[in-house]
């Protein structure tokens, strides 16, 4: 019989194991913030849908799109709808700012869009816009301006 027998976990098994599970977690992190910049694009995208509905309902009681923003203005935070987004959370949470970025002349068209807080995971990942004929836009490289390949979601 061995009495000097050794049973258990040696420094370098924990070290390993360790090493591993880094690896693995720094490996991970990336798409985790990916997966989740990707569903708060989605809420927003959600919220602004429900946006142009309020939007919709203003011009079924006023005939225009025209003074929807707060103030009666035209352009900017809306009176109709939630200035943020996630429109489920409290403002001080928001990860968008949403507004009105143009109401035509006549008052028939408009252009809503949501900007994502600059301080925030979605910082840089560039505007989405949605305009009154249906047209969905997402300034996916931020530049400010929106080329034909951007007039999508999901592109």
């Amino acid at each position: 019989m061995n009495v000097n027998s050794q049973s258990g976990v040696s420094l370098v098994h924990c070290l390993v194991t360790l090493t591993i599970i880094g690896i693995i977690a720094i490996s991970a992190f990336p798409r985790f913030q990916q997966a989740l910049a990707r569903s708060y694009r989605h809420a927003a995208q959600a919220d602004l849908i429900a946006f142009a509905a309020a939007m919709e309902r203003h011009h079924a009681t006023t005939f225009s799109y025209r003074g929807a923003a707060k103030g009666g203005g035209d352009t900017g935070t809306p009176m109709i709808f939630h200035g943020h987004s996630p429109t489920d959370k409290p403002a001080r949470d928001k990860l968008y700012q949403l507004s009105i970025d143009e109401v035509s002349e006549s008052g028939r068209a408009y252009v809503v869009r949501a900007k994502p807080e600059s301080g925030s995971l979605l910082g840089k990942s560039g505007d989405l816009f949605y305009f009154s004929d249906g047209r969905r836009a997402w300034d996916k490289n931020n530049d400010g301006t929106l080329s034909a390949a951007e007039f999508c979601w999901s592109c």
